[in-house]
């Protein structure tokens, strides 16, 4: 069901590439876009409070997540003028990474604006990681799919890209039955992360 891409079917993007394509077809008329998050660990940089996280500093990493209030807010706006519905589905290994505990409190800002996010528990998927992971993918409607990649150190690194229809509509397919496996945000942020300790960050 989330296989990676076969040879043949997808073009490969660096990163400034994949981010201006993205972008292109996001603004061409999609009416919705979904994203498999599978990763435990990334890296942010740039992004204030994942640099204070990674410098230890919880307390202050919490405090600037607020910066993007307004950022994502309007990034809302404009998937709400094109008519764009965003579903995003975050797959968590336990016990939870320092870098997804700190994620979570930005979704939790996210989920606030506005956006449609659940969280599936890693162990409910293990029949069908048997050989891998899922993969990392965004879905712009019947349009185009990325498999997003990352270096060995959780850099991004671009994406492969695929217009396959019958591809599409495969992991399409896959999204919605793991979407519907997943659990509502806030009932599982209340439970797994509000009580955890500050964590280590990782270098």
């Amino acid at each position: 069901m989330f296989d990676s891409f076969p040879q043949g079917v997808f073009e490969h993007m660096d990163r400034p590439a994949y981010h201006a394509d993205f972008r292109r077809v996001r603004a061409s008329g999609i009416f919705h876009m979904n994203k498999l998050e599978r990763g435990q660990h990334f890296k942010e940089r740039g992004f204030a409070s994942w640099e204070a996280f990674a410098a230890g500093e919880w307390d202050r990493a919490l405090s600037l997540i607020e910066e993007k209030r307004e950022i994502y807010a309007e990034q809302f706006r404009e998937a709400a003028r094109l008519g764009i519905r965003e579903r995003r589905l975050r797959v968590v290994e336990f016990p939870v990474t320092p870098y997804v505990q700190w994620e979570l409190f930005v979704l939790r800002l996210r989920v606030e604006l506005g956006d449609e996010i659940r969280v599936l528990d890693a162990r409910e998927i293990s029949d069908i990681e048997r050989e891998r992971p899922v993969p990392e993918v965004v879905i712009l409607g019947d349009v185009a799919m990325y498999e997003v990649l990352y270096d060995d150190d959780g850099n991004a690194a671009g994406a492969n890209r695929s217009t396959d229809p019958e591809l599409i509509r495969e992991t399409s397919a896959g999204f919605e039955a793991l979407y519907g496996r997943g659990e509502d945000f806030h009932a599982f942020f209340d439970r797994e992360i509000a009580p955890l300790p500050p964590p280590v960050a990782t270098p």
